[in-house]
């Protein structure tokens, strides 16, 4: 009894509400089965999403992806497994050049794959049916945190109105909103992957500025669908799923 005397007599002292100071025997229980269901939700993710495979990829299409992801490299052998048929256009995803790695992974499956240049991107469009991009983290507005490159393919995608589907786990949505000039959302490195600084004089190198970020961000309006391991949703209906993932006192402050 006399610590909890102190601590209300102190509470305007602490850094918290008393509240995060109270007793509560049920917390640990509550905090062990919620770590349990993210832990059994990141198990199952692959599967539940490779369920739907058939579902969005059919006979004779052909497929754009964009560098090298897991998730949908699983999800592209999982519909192969299953005995469609069909053709993938890997872009390479310089200066990284993860693409590499992932038509040289799908075409030891048995996978009728090409390699092209992200320069080709565009020209080639027209003869796609559908692209598939990965997202490092998906905001509360529909729209994504992609790999740097992804944003120039769904535009393109988006003048030759060609579907766009992001393959993601629900594990990556977020509450957080764009902002416009708003650095938070990506990361810059070094340009040295892209210039040679060698080939440059050094009155160039003064009066040039590059930057090199690793992702991208992709509207929610160049978006046509989500294939997560909930289901599909279209980019509209992702902000009804932050009150299922977040409680309101978490991402109402971010809008």
């Amino acid at each position: 009894g006399g610590g909890a005397t102190t601590a209300n007599a102190n509470a305007g002292d602490l850094p918290f509400p008393p509240i995060f100071y109270a007793n509560r025997p049920d917390l640990r229980q509550t905090i062990m089965e919620a770590i349990q269901e993210i832990m059994s939700d990141l198990e199952d993710m692959h599967k539940n999403i490779n369920d739907q495979a058939t579902s969005h990829i059919h006979a004779g299409e052909i497929i754009l992806v964009y560098g090298k992801s897991r998730t949908i490299e699983l999800f592209l052998k999982a519909a192969h497994s299953k005995k469609r048929k069909f053709q993938v256009v890997v872009c390479e995803g310089a200066p990284h050049f993860g693409g590499h790695k992932m038509a040289k992974s799908l075409a030891d499956a048995g996978i009728e794959t090409t390699v092209i240049h992200d320069a080709a991107t565009f020209a080639i469009m027209a003869r796609v049916n559908k692209v598939l991009l990965p997202a490092h983290a998906v905001l509360a507005n529909g729209g994504l945190v992609g790999p740097s490159g992804a944003n120039m393919v769904a535009l393109a995608a988006k003048h030759n109105s060609i579907p766009v589907v992001i393959i993601s786990g629900m594990f990556k949505l977020c509450p957080m909103y764009p902002h416009e000039g708003q650095d938070t959302l990506n990361d810059l490195v070094s340009p040295s992957s892209v210039v040679d600084y060698s080939e440059m004089s050094d009155d160039l190198m003064s009066k040039v500025e590059f930057v090199n970020p690793i992702h991208d961000y992709i509207p929610p309006q160049l978006i046509n669908l989500y294939v997560t391991n909930i289901g599909g949703f279209q980019p509209s209906y992702l902000y009804r799923l932050l009150a299922e993932y977040y409680h309101s006192d978490d991402w109402e402050s971010f809008e």
